[in-house]
């Protein structure tokens, strides 16, 4: 635990600019899935999005406004009519980060499913355009890494998907791991990228920011982000529960972290509203 508080103290230090009081308010929209959304904080409920944990690093007239639901893909954002509920919000001078991917994947769902190079990229481009067209600035991003440590340094470990594990006892019968961070997003990690470079557009690599984080903390350590519940804690899971692909509290902070850390390198326009400290954080 030591070394992983050391993580959370480097992460928190000052960024770029100190936060001022801009005379209009900018609103940044946020569009993606479970790993970005909204939880709720019932019953103790230690499970968090990392665009929960963001308006904690932005003062000033800036609104985080998230828009990120549990299941969602790309597709069925849209075709929920999630998307043209945001797009019709959208002013000038306003923001909207994107981040899908873990759903697009599903290719068992006709709901869901996307093809990377195909539908998924085609999802992103409407997004984009219809960004622009409000006068809004799209941030394309990929998904963030799961936390996946297969024994023998294969495609997937056994229980790394986002099935919501239970545990009776404090994870004895758990599988053992490797040591090794393996990739399990493959192609949907590109069309992102791709779509970036050809549209212009600014693309934080999510994937790679959150991929070094976790295979620096290791195997062990970065259990300390994923929703990794003994039984017995918290009234939300009394059984307890294993959870690869969500982010608990701390998880939350340090991705979140990583993400207003880049933006601020990217687009100089939210510098001033970013908070140089963050104290007293109380989630």
């Amino acid at each position: 635990m030591k070394f992983l508080s050391s993580v959370f103290v480097a992460l928190a230090m000052p960024v770029l600019a100190m936060a001022h009081e801009p005379a209009d308010t900018v609103t940044v929209f946020m569009i993606g899935d479970s790993t970005m959304a909204n939880k709720s904080l019932d019953k103790e409920n230690q499970e968090r999005g990392w665009g929960q944990m963001l308006p904690i690093y932005f003062d000033g007239a800036i609104k985080i406004d998230n828009h990120a639901v549990n299941g969602r893909s790309s597709k069925s954002f849209i075709d929920e009519g999630r998307w043209e509920k945001v797009r019709e919000q959208i002013r000038p001078g306003d923001y909207v980060i994107i981040q899908f991917g873990h759903n697009d994947e599903k290719n068992k769902d006709a709901r869901r499913y996307t093809v990377p190079g195909g539908t998924f990229d085609e999802n992103l481009k409407k997004f984009v355009t219809e960004t622009r067209e409000k006068g809004g600035t799209p941030i394309l991003m990929n998904a963030i890494v799961r936390r996946n440590f297969p024994k023998n340094n294969g495609d997937v470990a056994e229980d790394t998907d986002d099935q919501r594990k239970t545990w009776t006892k404090n994870f004895e019968n758990y599988p053992s791991e490797g040591v090794i961070l393996v990739d399990t997003h493959g192609k949907y990690l590109d069309s992102p990228r791709n779509v970036a470079k050809e549209m212009d557009v600014v693309f934080v690599d999510m994937n790679k920011l959150t991929h070094e984080l976790v295979q620096t903390l290791g195997a062990t350590l970065s259990k300390n982000m994923y929703m990794w519940i003994p039984a017995g804690e918290y009234e939300f899971c009394p059984n307890g529960r294993i959870d690869n692909t969500h982010l608990n509290v701390l998880g939350g902070i340090l991705v979140s972290r990583l993400a207003v850390d880049e933006l601020a390198k990217q687009i100089p326009e939210l510098r001033p509203y970013i908070r140089r400290s963050v104290n007293n954080i109380n989630y």
